[in-house]
């Protein structure tokens, strides 16, 4: 019985990896998806960054797994860079530019409001400013 229980919950875990979404910096991992949250693994490929940007209503959290990460982020109306390492987090309230960038690869958990497509790209090294494609 025991065997059963434990063979059924790994299927279950495995089924609900999540989606993959293939990104020029990287890929992400939504891993959770509903009416009231959103939970995704960033991974950074090292020299690479995400577009500056920000929320009109999203609210997010972003928890360094492993590696370190360079955040820029506007600090009332001035940008500054804040070094994220191991361990460490952040939080990204509506309204607020940012920007992540990675020297080596690295991992992050993105916690938030579920609006994973509200976003507005301001500047963007892989030709993506204005839209909101992947």
């Amino acid at each position: 019985m025991v065997e059963e229980r434990t063979s059924k919950n790994r299927q279950s875990r495995t089924a609900g990896l999540g989606r993959r979404v293939a990104k020029p910096w990287g890929h992400e991992l939504v891993f959770a998806e509903n009416e009231r949250y959103a939970g995704k693994i960033l991974h950074l490929e090292g020299g690479h960054c995400l577009s500056l940007q920000y929320h009109e209503r999203k609210d997010e959290t972003l928890f360094v797994l492993e590696g370190e990460v360079s955040l820029s982020v506007e600090v009332n109306g001035e940008m500054k860079e804040i070094l994220l390492r191991r361990g460490e987090s952040y939080r990204v309230r509506p309204g607020v530019r940012h920007r992540l960038r990675a020297e080596s690869s690295c991992d992050l958990v993105e916690v938030s409001t579920p609006e994973l497509d509200d976003v507005v790209r301001l500047e963007d090294a892989y030709g993506r400013a204005g839209t909101t494609a992947p």
